[in-house]
């Protein structure tokens, strides 16, 4: 059951973080852009095909001129919208991005400037902290996204005042193995899940934590669902088999994607998703939230309470909010 697409828009970066690879893979930025009509045909495609849930992503996606196209044609077909930003752009889009992105979130890796802007290789701190104020002024509530590191878990309580501060949601994102980074530590696992639980304005997946604790993905058997329930698009409208970060195959997108999600090769690696020999000990955060959508597995089950608390603080709280400051000014 297909339920997210992850749209890669573009593989460009305007920053270089220490965690990532995109502003540091040099072939990246002369990579393509999405064209606007490839994809208002996929995902025209998709939302018939049940997906709900689009990630517009990158790279940086706010290099794309068309990004508030790609988020409005997405809502009009009622899907949930979700954007993650360094910031830097985000004032130039912030008015035409207003009321179409579903969940908007800025990365700010550090409640230190001077940390915040080392990690990235790119002076945005002041950037991020200006656009979340002007998201807030536009009737938005974005989130901040926290990315945590071995070597910045400990700040996690200031970066939780920052959210608190500004009445925001605190998104912690335990950084992954992958590119060379070795993951979070034990130690700093215990303490992101210990500060978190009970914390009413911070998500962090319950479920990821437990699938870190045990190892990892394990192959024999697999919680992954990163092709039954995902499917990834390139910049240069492709579908990525199985999943971006361990790409081995990919699909031009040449004809319906109903009819490439019936061929055999997507058959063959929805069948091995999450057994492939590279699978081993994945906690790649990206497909793991999908895969634990459904309460079928105790990962599932630990989660459910980390995105019941989410869900409040999104649809409900901030709500609340918005219909305060409305009749506010309406008196």
């Amino acid at each position: 059951m297909l339920l997210l697409c992850n749209y890669y828009l573009t593989y460009r970066c305007n920053a270089y973080c220490e965690f990532c690879h995109f502003g540091m893979h040099e072939n990246f930025n002369s990579t393509p852009f999405a064209r606007l009509e490839d994809f208002k045909s996929n995902v025209n495609q998709l939302a018939k095909l049940g997906v709900r849930f689009i990630d517009l992503t990158g790279g940086e996606p706010l290099l794309h001129r068309d990004i508030h196209l790609m988020a409005e044609f997405a809502r009009g077909l009622n899907m949930q919208t979700s954007i993650t930003t360094n910031g830097l752009l985000y004032p130039k889009f912030a008015d035409k991005l207003a009321g179409k992105v579903s969940l908007l979130h800025f990365s700010l890796d550090s409640p230190d400037e001077e940390e915040h802007n080392r990690i990235r290789k790119v002076d945005c701190y002041k950037q991020v902290l200006n656009s979340l104020e002007i998201a807030k002024s536009l009737g938005e509530y974005p989130d901040v996204l926290f990315t945590v590191t071995n070597e910045t878990y400990k700040k996690l309580p200031r970066m939780h005042e920052i959210a608190a501060k500004r009445g925001l949601v605190l998104l912690v994102n335990p950084v992954f193995s992958y590119f060379g980074n070795p993951g979070l530590s034990n130690e700093a696992v215990d303490y992101v899940d210990d500060y978190c639980d009970g914390e009413m304005d911070i998500y962090l997946n319950k479920g990821f934590m437990k699938l870190r604790r045990d190892g990892g993905n394990d192959i024999s058997h697999p919680m992954c669902k990163a092709v039954s329930r995902v499917v990834v698009i390139s910049p240069m409208n492709e579908i990525i088999l199985p999943c971006y970060h361990f790409a081995s195959d990919k699909i031009v997108i040449d004809r319906p994607i109903k009819e490439i999600r019936e061929s055999e090769k997507l058959k063959y690696f929805q069948k091995m998703e999450g057994r492939f020999e590279f699978c081993k000990g994945c906690t790649v955060n990206c497909y793991f939230e999908p895969s634990f959508a459904f309460p079928t597995s105790f990962y599932a089950f630990a989660s459910l309470t980390s995105k019941f608390k989410y869900g409040f603080n999104k649809l409900v709280k901030q709500k609340i909010k918005k219909r305060f400051i409305s009749t506010k000014e309406i008196n």
